[in-house]
């Protein structure tokens, strides 16, 4: 898969007409989560990005409190808005303490996870007004008129499915027949409630992190066949697995971001094995994995720095020959039915 080839394609959302790169640039990091990330770093990585053919990005309001909503609006102002796709996502609204209603449900599971951000507390809100007010907030810190992806973001809890279901689902619906939006998704990473969503609404994306990938891909093949026959697409996050897929002969290494199993490692250096004995990078081969998969429109690469982009778009481009797959299957390594890169 050259590079340039795979940078200049493009995959369809759903039954939409929108289309996006195959690589996304997620900003989850880029908003200071684990260290501080000064707005250069953040508009240099975002330049180089582009400049690499990744037109697809991705953010939340979650993501540093809002501040990579608002740095990631202008990073993006010299670029034509027909360049690219921006998606971001519903579910938390901010607020700064001391404003919130009594009684309200708080997000908390984030605190202290964002460097560098300004004090503002995350109000859960999937009803259909919050769902409307998130996208008004979003827009108005991105500086722009539209978003053209709009995830239903962790609903961990079952009230929060139904409410979302009731209220958000609805909100949003209209916007996509009013062409406000062009793509209605969800972002969560539980296979299960994915396709609980699948079945009783019309969604044109899914994002998930960590739940397709090189190591761990045989709990997704209910997804992703659902995916497939419902022509949903597949934004996949997380493909080193939170880093194991990285470098699993480090120490404490994670999978999942907790400590890997036993088991979990030496999977992971089995396929890395492998992997020498073909000159190939464990990293490429991770990366462009899922990519072989038609329900997997794009994958989201999170990178703090203009160097992890290089990184990101090189590993992507690497040839890989087609008997790396084949003997990662003989090994029991790949499901019989995951698709394979061609070589």
């Amino acid at each position: 898969m050259a590079a340039d080839r795979l940078m200049q394609s493009r995959a369809r959302v759903g039954k939409t007409s929108l289309m996006v790169s195959r690589l996304a640039l997620g900003t989850g990091f880029l908003g200071g989560l684990g260290e501080p990330v000064p707005e250069e770093r953040f508009a240099a990585t975002v330049a180089a990005a582009h400049a690499a053919g990744i037109t697809h990005f991705d953010t939340a309001p979650i993501y540093g409190l809002g501040v990579s909503e608002e740095r990631l609006g202008r990073a993006l102002a010299g670029i034509p808005r027909s360049e690219y796709v921006l998606s971001s996502k519903i579910g938390r609204l901010l607020r700064q303490p001391g404003t919130i209603t009594p009684g309200a449900e708080l997000d908390t599971s984030y605190e202290g996870a964002w460097h560098s951000v300004p004090q503002r507390a995350l109000v859960v809100d999937f009803s259909h007004d919050g769902a409307l007010r998130s996208v008004e907030e979003s827009l108005a810190r991105l500086n722009l008129s539209r978003l053209d992806i709009v995830y239903i973001h962790d609903t961990f809890e079952e009230h929060q499915y139904r409410a979302a279901m009731e209220g958000a689902y609805r909100a949003l619906s209209r916007l996509r027949e009013e062409g406000a939006i062009a793509a209605l998704g969800v972002g969560i990473g539980r296979t299960d409630l994915l396709e609980r969503y699948a079945q009783d609404g019309d969604f044109d994306c899914f994002l998930v992190a960590g739940r397709y990938t090189l190591l761990d891909h045989a709990a997704a093949a209910g997804l992703v066949a659902t995916c497939r026959r419902k022509s949903i697409s597949i934004m996949l996050g997380g493909v080193f697995n939170s880093g194991i897929l990285a470098d699993p002969w480090r120490e404490r290494a994670s999978f999942d971001y907790r400590p890997a199993e036993a088991a979990v490692i030496e999977r992971a250096r089995h396929i890395d094995r492998i992997c020498t004995v073909h000159g190939v990078p464990l990293k490429a081969a991770a990366l462009q994995f899922p990519l072989a998969e038609p329900a997997v429109a794009a994958v989201v690469l999170g990178a703090s720095r203009p160097q992890e982009v290089a990184e990101n778009v090189s590993l992507a481009g690497r040839e890989i020959p087609s008997a790396l797959w084949s003997d990662l299957a003989s090994a029991g390594l790949l499901a019989e039915a995951a698709a394979r890169p061609a070589g």
